[in-house]
């Protein structure tokens, strides 16, 4: 969510109290302003400062692309937050499922191992925890497990090559 200070003429109800929304767990400065990571029981908020007077003056800038709605249900989580309301979950498109999760840590382990220099009967040994991967060339050949790392290098390939942007967007 990007933040921009609010022109003059409009009337700012709630300015941004940095200790009501609590410790950062990432906070960045660049050219572009400062980026926290801020979360509470509902998830993690990616907020984007692009002045100093933002905390001030607060307004959401909203690109209105593909994600703008997704983009307006965030930005009305935040004022909720910061008016002291009950912000409850952010929206379904950006909460992973058990499954989701599981599956992700899978892929980037599949992937460091891969970046490693390990092949398949790495990925079945280390992330699969297969004994397969200690069978003989001919019975490795036709395993499942042998399938199925295979497909998470491909799938760790893809994600950490731009795949990953299909998260952000809720897909």
């Amino acid at each position: 969510m990007i933040l921009e200070p609010a022109p003059p003429d409009f009337e700012i109800v709630h300015s941004i109290d940095r200790d009501a929304l609590g410790p950062p767990l990432v906070e960045r400065t660049d050219a572009d302003g400062r980026e926290l990571v801020i979360a509470d029981g509902s998830g993690e908020l990616h907020v984007r400062l692009r002045d100093e007077q933002v905390a001030r003056r607060p307004a959401v800038l909203v690109p209105l692309d593909s994600m703008g709605e997704l983009r307006a249900d965030v930005a009305l989580h935040f004022a909720r937050r910061l008016a002291g309301q009950r912000t409850g979950l952010l929206p379904a498109a950006l909460r992973l499922t058990p499954f989701q999760k599981r599956r992700l840590i899978q892929l980037l382990h599949a992937f460091d191992v891969h970046d490693l220099g390990g092949g398949p009967r790495d990925v079945a040994a280390k992330v699969l925890a297969s004994d397969h991967a200690q069978r003989r060339s001919v019975e490795w050949k036709d395993s499942h497990a042998r399938r199925k790392a295979n497909r998470l290098i491909h799938d760790s390939i893809a994600l950490v090559e731009r795949g990953y942007l299909k998260l952000l967007r809720g897909l």
